[in-house]
């Protein structure tokens, strides 16, 4: 057979291939044309994480019981959609910038802590990390640092860890549980964002930070 021939069935082959691919779903994927395929946070998550982060419902859902039957459901329907457990809409994906943070903690890990307690704003920022995005916390003595992974159209996943005092960089995730964070961002308004960490190491049920930007 002619090599243009050969040239020519081989191309067929190829065309048909990658058709019947398309309509059975299962097609290469985009690594395999020279594009690494997005991080996964499934892939860098730890377990006492995914653990953490299955159970965010009723983590927020109980810590808002509690911190009801304490006496502050004033406090709490002053906050809107940002408490609301089901609030969430599309756009989770933040836009990179400086922002306006800040945490409320919910529900009490002991006996005799406080059930609710709203911290003031700190500077945040959004920042690009290789193919993904860094959220750092610029100033306060707990600061949250680690980044952002695409998820679903209402939902990003937060890997982190605590920075504590004078420290000046994170330790790496996965390095110490007690530092380790795990949260999910929804965008609950037009421009406010939250990022729902539950059960944390310390003091609370659930954090939730609340993150406006700037601009």
């Amino acid at each position: 057979m002619p090599v243009r021939a050969v040239v020519s069935s081989v191309a067929l082959m190829m065309l048909a291939g990658l058709s019947g691919c398309a309509t059975k779903g299962a097609c290469p994927p985009a690594s395999a044309a020279g594009q690494s395929p997005m991080p996964d946070w499934r892939d860098a998550i730890s377990d006492p994480d995914h653990v953490r982060l299955r159970a965010w419902r009723k983590a927020f859902v109980d810590s808002l019981t509690e911190a009801r039957a304490h006496g502050h459901g004033a406090e709490i329907d002053a906050e809107g959609r940002l408490l609301d457990p089901d609030a969430a809409l599309d756009g989770a994906a933040l836009p990179a910038g400086f922002y306006r943070c800040r945490v409320i903690k919910l529900g009490a890990r002991q006996e005799g802590h406080l059930t609710f307690v709203a911290y003031p704003m700190h500077r945040c920022q959004i920042r690009p990390s290789d193919r993904l995005q860094r959220l750092i916390e610029l100033n306060g003595l707990q600061r949250p640092s680690g980044r952002i992974y695409p998820d679903s159209a209402s939902r990003s996943i937060f890997l982190g860890t605590m920075i504590l005092g004078d420290e000046s960089k994170p330790i790496a995730y996965g390095r110490d549980v007690d530092r380790d964070m795990v949260g999910a961002i929804e965008r609950v308004g037009e421009h406010q964002w939250r990022m729902l960490l539950p059960y944390p190491a310390w003091e609370s049920k659930m954090d939730v930070m609340e993150l406006v930007p700037e601009s």
